[in-house]
């Protein structure tokens, strides 16, 4: 990991790591549309949407999952954004621990899944899907924090929109472009992976995200940690 923040930095790190969260989300929201009542976990754009369409009977849509799935996400997203609040931007330890608990409470709610979730009740659904959303909502806040430009991890509009406007033709200069596209690609990509999991197990899917969440919260430590050590010995060099 030394050896690897010093080659690329901690900007260029993070990047990546919140690169694999979107492609984690891309699972999350096909597994949630497709296993959970056709509700979204992780873009709540999707659950507004549906919600709206909802509300006047459109094709039997749900309403009712949406706004437990609204309502998890907000509340997720309020826990990140009170502990995080005296924090300066960029990765910490708070930033580690959070994204250690989006990841444990997935693992833990996979257990759940594959204890066979067609027996259980309508309600123990809908809680998984809150908690699901909670997760999310507390990783897009903690996205949020460490400020990865054109990467929030849970939607890609606004990425498309500035990989567009951004572009040559749309008289830009292009710039990001890279992670713009990798952005769209992963989360598409994780969508197409959630499904394929889906075909296996409901729990599958929810299994990977949680391991890789908590897979990004340890290689982020370690290059915290890297970053400290290296500062330390710049200060040290410096004050002899």
């Amino acid at each position: 990991m030394t050896n690897i923040f010093k080659t690329h930095g901690a900007d260029r790190i993070n990047l990546w790591l919140m690169l694999a969260l979107t492609f984690t989300t891309g699972i999350i929201d096909a597994v949630g549309y497709l296993g959970l009542d056709r509700v979204f976990t992780g873009n709540m754009t999707g659950n507004v949407v549906i919600l709206g369409m909802a509300l006047l009977g459109a094709d039997g849509l749900p309403v009712v999952g949406p706004l437990i799935a609204l309502a998890g996400f907000v509340v997720g997203a309020i826990i990140g954004g009170r502990v995080l609040r005296k924090e300066s931007a960029g990765w910490n330890r708070k930033t580690s621990g959070l994204i250690t608990v989006v990841g444990v409470s997935l693992v833990l709610t996979s257990v759940v899944l594959f204890v066979d979730l067609h027996e259980a009740s309508d309600t123990v659904a809908l809680l998984i899907t809150g908690f699901i959303a909670a997760a999310m909502g507390l990783q897009a806040a903690t996205a949020r924090h460490l400020g990865v430009k054109d990467v929030t991890t849970v939607v890609v509009t606004s990425t498309l929109t500035g990989l567009a406007a951004d572009s040559p033709l749309g008289g830009g200069s292009g710039k990001f472009w890279q992670r713009r596209l990798s952005a769209v690609v992963l989360i598409l990509a994780g969508a197409a992976a959630g499904a394929a999991f889906l075909q296996v197990h409901i729990g599958l899917g929810i299994l990977v995200t949680g391991v890789l969440a908590i897979g990004v919260a340890a290689v982020g430590e370690s290059a915290r940690k890297c970053a400290v050590a290296q500062q330390g010995l710049e200060d040290s060099v410096t004050s002899h």
